[in-house]
């Protein structure tokens, strides 16, 4: 893989994948913590990022149309990105990954959707579903598992969801009841990204039948071969937007899951699965920033274009003043997410910065994906234009790993936590 042969020509030369400040930190030779607040992105991260670039604008954005108009898996180019190695960089080195910082992913994740957040969120989805893995998996189910997804191109799922348990994760029914050497599973999910395509999945459910007992005590982290006896997969959903993502219910009947796919231990699921977010909600908020940004250009070089009253609508006050609003919003959301990524990477609870990123990244690209539609004009509306598409698939992002409103509960905890102690 291209992406991890430049990585490991980094590791050889000495260069460091190491942030600081609210982006990233050039390698140096001082001593540690000398270099302070910077800005600057170190060469490797640089070379990532142009890679990623690269590849969007050659291979993803000449076919995101057609894809979002037929609703097919984009599995040709998440092929091609996994021979990039522009999946799965997660996943650590021993395992067969580059056991990237989330900073270095959320670089990624942003130049991937700024060409089409229906594929980007395919690969994302990835990321999500290996996480609990990752963060909580023994040496045998990391090997087994991530493994696989670095030795051909596999996608895997986060199996949370369900009909009536969505932002209310305490409220999930799918139960697990132990058997021997086995968990026996029933229950259904709903939402599941990846659902049609996954190797495996890392399922949440109920092993303690007690309606009192608390969430934190109540689930089970499980790894889910996708094609375990009793697995029903659903109809493909067709979503407003990211449409060529593969959105699916799940059902379970009898599954049978041997108890050494059990995460940690009985009762430690929910904590592994709530704690994945804090990973994961970094790259999400850089892939509504990639939508963002998208947007703003889009609309940018049509009001340089377009014309009204003799002059580029650009030159009117009231659409250059509209472009300058976005152009903040997207700068903002950049240095949000990047705080946020930046904190975790540095071994520091990052949930308040993860959530503030998350929530205020998903709600700009709905804000800057309307005004460029808007700027469009009558275009805008039509889907011979890009900007629809924009429009459309951003609204996820205000819904999928944690809703806005659910974001701002957090920060309300997490802000009015540091004041009572």
């Amino acid at each position: 893989m291209l992406l991890n042969k430049v990585f490991r020509a980094g590791l050889r030369s000495g260069v460091r994948l190491q942030s600081s400040g609210a982006t990233a930190a050039r390698a140096t030779s001082s001593p540690a913590g000398s270099l302070g607040y910077s800005f600057e992105l170190t060469d490797q991260q640089k070379e990532f990022q142009q890679l990623a670039r690269k590849f969007a604008r050659e291979e993803m954005i000449p076919v995101a149309a057609a894809y979002d108009k037929s609703g097919e898996y984009p599995f040709p180019i998440i092929k091609k990105a996994w021979e990039l190695g522009l999946v799965n960089g997660h996943i650590p080195q021993e395992y067969g990954g580059m056991g990237l910082p989330i900073f270095d992913s959320c670089l990624i994740t942003e130049e991937l959707a700024y060409a089409c957040t229906g594929m980007q969120t395919a690969i994302e989805a990835n990321s999500l579903g290996q996480m609990p893995v990752i963060l909580a998996g023994n040496e045998a189910q990391k090997k087994k598992y991530l493994g696989r997804l670095t030795e051909e191109p596999l996608m895997c799922a986060y199996c949370v969801t369900e009909p009536g348990a969505g932002s209310d994760v305490a409220g999930i029914k799918t139960r697990a009841v132990k058997t021997g050497d086995e968990y026996v599973v029933n229950g259904q999910k709903m939402w599941i990204t990846n659902g049609g395509k996954a190797n495996w999945y890392f399922l949440l459910a109920r092993t303690d039948s007690d309606p009192k007992c608390p969430a934190s005590r109540a689930f089970t982290g499980f790894i889910v071969d996708a094609d375990t006896p009793g697995i029903q997969i659903g109809r493909k959903e067709m979503n407003m937007g990211q449409r060529c993502s593969d959105t699916r219910g799940i059902t379970f009947e009898d599954v049978r899951i041997p108890k050494e796919n059990v995460l940690i231990a009985e009762g430690a699921g929910f904590k592994i699965a709530m704690g994945a977010f804090d990973n994961t909600r970094p790259p999400v908020a850089a892939g509504a920033t990639g939508l963002a940004q998208r947007a703003l250009d889009e609309a940018t070089n049509y009001a340089l274009e377009r014309k009204t009253f003799g002059r580029t609508i650009a030159e009117h006050q009231a659409v250059s003043f509209l472009l300058a609003e976005m152009a903040m919003k997207v700068e903002l959301a950049r240095m949000a997410y990047q705080r946020s990524a930046w904190e975790r990477d540095q071994g520091r609870k990052n949930t308040y910065y993860a959530s503030i990123a998350k929530a205020f990244a998903g709600d700009i690209a709905n804000q800057v994906a309307s005004d460029a539609v808007q700027i469009f004009g009558g275009n805008g509306f039509n889907s011979e234009y890009p900007v629809e598409k924009l429009m459309r698939d951003a609204k996820i992002y205000q819904i999928y790993e944690g809703t806005a409103q659910i974001q701002r509960l957090i920060i309300a905890r997490e802000h009015l936590g540091k004041f009572k102690k």
